[in-house]
This record gives C-alpha cells, sequence and structure tokens, in this order.
C-alpha cells in the first residue's frame, strides 16, 4: 500500500491575478475574499485539532 493513496490530493494553487488590472473597489473586494477563505481554512485547522487532540485523549486512557 502506498501511503499517498490515503491522502486526498492537494488542491491545485491559485493562480496569479492581473491585480494592475483591477480597480481599488476590485482589489478590496478580491482581499476580502482572500482572507475569509483563510478563516475558513483556519477554523477547519482548529476543529482538526481539536478532534486529534479527543482522540489522542481517548487513546490514552
Amino acid at each position: 500500500m502506498i501511503p499517498d493513496d490515503l491522502e486526498p490530493p492537494k488542491p491545485k494553487t491559485l493562480d496569479p491575478v492581473d491585480l494592475d488590472t483591477m480597480s481599488i473597489e476590485a482589489l478590496e473586494e478580491y482581499i476580502t475574499e482572500r482572507e475569509a477563505e483563510i478563516e475558513r481554512a483556519r477554523a477547519k485547522i482548529a476543529s482538526k485539532q481539536s478532534a486529534r487532540g479527543h482522540a489522542e485523549t481517548f487513546f490514552k486512557s
């Protein structure tokens, strides 16, 4: 068994956006959208860390 088979494929990286063609408002919206996605990822990390902590506690006892 290959361990890589157990992991889902990693998402593709975001392609760079041409910021020169974007207005100030569009740039602000772009930043807001990316910050929201970052927060979503941080929340998922926290959730997974919590679940891991609970599992480790359960299996230690």
